[in-house]
């Protein structure tokens, strides 16, 4: 399957795992279900089915966490495709295939893999990859329809039509999430299956039905792919062009009015991963039928699931609840309501708070940095920079700062100096100075950075210069 080229999408903030995963860190960054992330067992599987580098599509907020991850499985992308702004799968799906004909041949096929599932049986999916890549080379825009195990309300529905050729059949229809006793009513049918949001599609066919059914959608695409240009490992759609597309699933824009669409039945232990009841499904259970992550005691506890990250979670007589710590957050809830968790994520997010956004750590491209003590007139970091990272050149009008060295080496830039810096070391950075930091080192710089001033947000940054090629406001 040389011609099938990985499409790995991104941009999913991941709301209903708050609060392990936020809109600065999302679920598919995360290790939920292996010691790998959700976005590196993607890779990983996609490359089990083609030699292909995948084409990654995400947003300008996570660019530098995409290369990194995949730097980290010794991986590479064919390309790195930055969204300008969210418009959900129809239009990233087009700026891939757009690419993949340009860069890659007339005859791709697209393997579309949300960044943040997990399957089980890589082998079967293998297989399924296989047997649809041969009705998709014969021009139908092809999706897989996991076959469902139980009547599941979370997940929509697509309905099998006449048989194409073996387990393949057209596509009916697509049906929204149900409500129980329909779900049940559809398992039973047994010609109902989960839209499991995966997808192998001619790249050519998919923009001739976008042209057709969406020409608008697609003609602002082309747009933006035509005057796009590279930053750093990175391929930029330009903005304006793009920002004029519609925001629409591929299921709505393409493949519930194509009549170029087929099915392709998938039995290989997947999930969306969409919910903690989700991961309480993949994970190994206890005799009680319970999952534990991290410091958790349990006594007279039964199917439940607990996750701890910073804290110790000690439970009696509970029964089927979800309970998740973070360092600032605790989430509490019965286990059939965790579907309900977005709820949450916008009631906090309609009252400015931090947590639906950032983890006390905050990753950057060169590290990472963690609130200890926040007070009024000063604050307390725990900063790591990583082998060869370089924070900006900057500096600020309402604080100073002092850097102690705990583990490495760092190269401080202060004002016209330049000097190093080693263990059980400091040094202070007055108010209004140029300053930078780096590690040119070949371990992770530690230090602790004490701020005072009289003010002490992240936006309080003049940048005269930055490694990453951030906008001057970032952080």
């Amino acid at each position: 399957m040389n011609n099938v080229i990985p499409v790995i999408l991104s941009g999913g903030s991941g709301s209903r795992l708050w609060p392990v995963s936020r809109e600065g860190h999302p679920k598919q960054f995360l290790p939920l279900v292996t010691a790998n992330t959700l976005l590196q067992d993607t890779v990983l599987r996609a490359q089990a089915v083609t030699d292909r580098p995948p084409i990654l599509v995400g947003n300008e907020e996570h660019r530098f966490m995409l290369a990194e991850q995949i730097r980290l499985i010794d991986q590479t992308a064919e390309a790195i495709l930055l969204e300008p702004s969210g418009r959900n799968t129809a239009p990233a799906v087009a700026l891939a295939a757009l690419y993949a004909l340009q860069h890659v041949g007339e005859d791709a096929l697209l393997l579309v893999m949300p960044a943040d599932h997990a399957i089980g049986d890589i082998e079967a999916f293998k297989k399924a990859v296989g047997q649809a890549s041969d009705c998709a080379a014969q021009g139908f825009l092809m999706t897989f329809g996991v076959i469902p195990t139980a009547p599941e309300t979370g997940y929509g529905y697509i309905r099998a039509g006449e048989v194409l050729t073996g387990d393949i059949c057209r596509i009916s229809s697509f049906v929204e999430k149900p409500e129980l006793d329909v779900a049940k009513s559809y398992v039973a049918a047994g010609d109902y299956w989960w839209n499991s949001g995966l997808f192998l599609l001619p790249a050519q066919l998919y923009l001739e039905e976008l042209r057709r059914l969406q020409p608008a959608i697609a003609a602002s695409c082309e747009a933006a792919m035509a005057d796009a240009r590279m930053d750093l490992d990175f391929y930029r759609p330009n903005q304006a062009q793009f920002s004029q597309s519609e925001s629409i699933s591929i299921d709505y824009a393409v493949m519930e009015h194509t009549h170029k669409g087929g099915v392709m039945p998938l039995d290989c232990g997947w999930s969306d991963v969409g919910a903690w009841s989700a991961l309480w499904d993949l994970q190994l259970k206890d005799a009680a039928g319970n999952v534990s992550e991290g410091d958790v005691v349990l006594t007279d506890c039964e199917d439940s699931y607990f996750r701890s990250s910073e804290r110790l979670i000690a439970g009696i007589g509970l029964r089927d609840l979800v309970v998740v710590e973070t360092a600032d957050a605790v989430l509490i809830s019965h286990k059939d309501q965790v579907q309900d968790v977005k709820t949450i994520v916008n009631l906090l997010k309609s009252q400015g708070r931090p947590e639906v956004s950032l983890h006390q750590q905050v990753f950057r491209p060169w590290g990472s940095y963690e609130t200890l003590v926040l007070a009024e007139r000063f604050q307390v970091k725990r900063i790591v920079v990583k082998p060869g990272g370089t924070l900006s050149l900057q500096m600020h009008h309402h604080r100073a700062e002092h850097w102690i060295v705990v583990h490495g080496t760092a190269q401080v830039t202060c004002g016209e100096r330049v000097f190093m810096l080693g263990e059980d070391e400091s040094t202070y950075i007055p108010l209004g100075i140029k300053h930078r930091l780096s590690n040119p080192g070949k371990i992770p710089l530690e230090l602790i950075e004490v701020q005072s001033g009289s003010y002490l947000g992240e936006d309080d940054i003049v940048r005269f210069d930055d490694t990453y090629g951030r906008v001057p406001d970032a952080i």
